[in-house]
């Protein structure tokens, strides 16, 4: 099919680590499991609390090691904007406004379930899709699913990704402190200078920066992984598609496996070790639970599958010409898959309130492996191309580009 075409290097690469990605995750996630409950699980529990230099290993694998996760999510952010899918605006819109529908619905049904109550705060934790699963579990299908279904969820998820880096940054901040974060904006500015300015294109002294913009903004009360995607936008960028010769385009290739392959699978060590007490069945059905749930394996498909026929309907974007409403609605399922950003809000969300966080994991996990499997399912009966369908393989991506 000759719209592969609009897939980069740089997006195939990604596409083909998420598999192999989704897998590392789901059997540490499964370690984590079975050693927290096990008779190992208190020293398990005991050695993510440990404090190294004034933090627990918990907090320097959530505040630091996160940070370059989110480095990571805003390099693709950029990468995106400028040579991707939101590089156009009308091709934009699609996944943008999807990417809306399937941020406000879920937190609407999380807030109708839990407003006014103490678990209000974890409004945000089913608004997030987790990009490695849900590429991950995409991957599994092959070439069963279209090439752009592929671009849309990537597109959607990144959307939905700093969707959630904003709430964070809105609703997530402890006690503010304005003098550490005008530091942290300054050393920002300093960096942006050096970009636009003395156009320094060798990438020390920016990770020299961005240490610091870490440091600032975790003294600020912001939290701290924003600055991992400031520092993305600080870091020159080369409009020219794989340009190997940028250092936003290098960081990225650099970061890839170690976030993959390391990163996140000790975040997943670190977050996952839930005990699973006599009542855990029971908790499911809690106020909260049941909106983390609903709102992930409900609220993520219906958000996105209505906001995307509405924005089609109005004529302000198009589905893509071998993509069907069906395929739209395997995506919203797969951005049902939670897992790393929930856990993440999750942990902002209910600081200090042990028994929230480990409810809150769990229903998570549920609902992730709800999503994933209800979307693989989909997809694997009703993602390959139909007679009805329109004829892309007849059509060159020119001609696709032009009717689109």
């Amino acid at each position: 099919m000759r719209i592969e075409r609009r897939l980069s290097h740089t997006f195939k690469a990604l596409f083909a680590s998420s598999k192999a990605g989704g897998i590392v995750l789901i059997a540490c996630t499964l370690v984590s499991l079975s050693i927290a409950n096990s008779t190992l699980g208190p020293g398990y529990l005991g050695f993510w609390h440990q404090y190294v230099a004034g933090l627990s290993i918990e907090h320097w694998v959530n505040d630091a090691l996160m940070a370059i996760f989110f480095l990571l999510i805003g390099l693709e952010l950029e990468r995106e904007l400028y040579n991707g899918e939101l590089s156009d605006l009308r091709n934009a819109m699609l996944p943008m406004l999807a990417a809306a529908g399937g941020i406000a619905v879920p937190a609407l049904i999380h807030f109708a379930f839990n407003s006014g109550t103490p678990t209000q705060a974890g409004v945000g934790i089913p608004m997030a899709t987790d990009i490695a699963f849900a590429l991950g579990v995409l991957a599994l299908l092959g070439s069963r699913v279209p090439a752009s279904l592929k671009i849309f969820l990537t597109a959607l998820a990144v959307m939905d990704d700093l969707g959630a880096i904003v709430v964070i940054a809105l609703f997530y901040t402890s006690d503010l402190s304005f003098l550490y974060l005008l530091g942290a904006l300054a050393v920002f500015a300093g960096l942006l200078a050096m970009n636009r300015l003395l156009r320094v294109m060798v990438l020390l002294p920016y990770l020299v920066g961005g240490a610091l913009m870490w440091f600032l903004m975790l003294k600020s009360g912001v939290h701290a992984t924003i600055a991992g995607v400031l520092l993305a936008f600080a870091i020159p960028y080369s409009r020219e598609e794989d340009d190997a010769e940028s250092p936003s385009h290098r960081l990225e290739h650099i970061l890839h496996k170690p976030v993959t392959f390391l990163i996140l699978p000790v975040f997943a060590l670190a977050n996952t070790g839930i005990v699973i007490g006599a009542g855990w069945a029971e908790e499911l059905l809690s106020a909260n639970s049941l909106g983390i749930i609903l709102g992930l394996v409900a609220g993520k498909p219906v958000g996105i599958f209505l906001f995307s026929f509405a924005a089609v309907s109005l004529g302000l974007c198009r589905l893509p010409l071998d993509l069907a409403w069906r395929h739209i609605l395997g995506a919203g399922l797969l951005g049902g898959i939670g897992f790393t950003m929930s856990i993440f809000i999750t942990n902002l969300a209910f600081t200090g309130a042990p028994e929230a966080i480990n409810a809150s994991k769990m229903a998570i996990l549920v609902a992730s492996m709800v999503a994933g499997i209800a979307g693989f399912a989909w997809l694997k009966l009703l993602g390959a191309p139909l007679a009805s369908d329109p004829d892309t393989d007849t059509m060159d991506y020119e001609d696709i580009r032009r009717s689109s």
